[in-house]
């Protein structure tokens, strides 16, 4: 860690954090994402990019999934700006319920596939 700030070492504790302190839902999804069980494709859990932490990410195929809870409901405003700015930078972005990925998460997984077998794999580039 030498020649990092304080805030950079604390912006790399953050995801690491997230990943040790997943909620229910994430856990339930990771087993189906990890491991390139879809597709071959590598996805990366609480990945920094662009100033936020997504959720899921596939870099190859630039695909975020993000899992709301109920406090997204009044967060609404930000989630659709956030999911805006990554659809600029060039992603798709998946939104699911968290009772969505514990109701029915073969029918989720089976949204995740089709985004996937639709974008083309692109040559890996580094995180901003």
């Amino acid at each position: 860690m030498k020649g990092q700030t304080n805030k950079q070492i604390a912006s790399e504790q953050r995801p690491r954090r997230l990943r040790n302190d997943s909620t229910d839902a994430e856990r339930h999804l990771w087993r189906h994402l990890r491991n390139r069980q879809l597709q071959g494709c590598k996805f990366r859990r609480q990945h920094p990019y662009g100033g936020f932490i997504l959720d899921f990410a596939c870099l190859e195929r630039q695909l975020v999934i993000e899992l709301d809870g109920g406090q997204h409901a009044d967060h609404a405003a930000y989630d659709r700006e956030r999911s805006r700015r990554l659809e600029q930078a060039g992603f798709v972005v998946l939104r699911f319920w968290n009772n969505e990925v514990f109701e029915n998460v073969e029918g989720v997984v089976e949204v995740i596939l089709d985004a996937l077998r639709r974008l083309e794999p692109i040559p890996s580039q580094p995180s901003p």
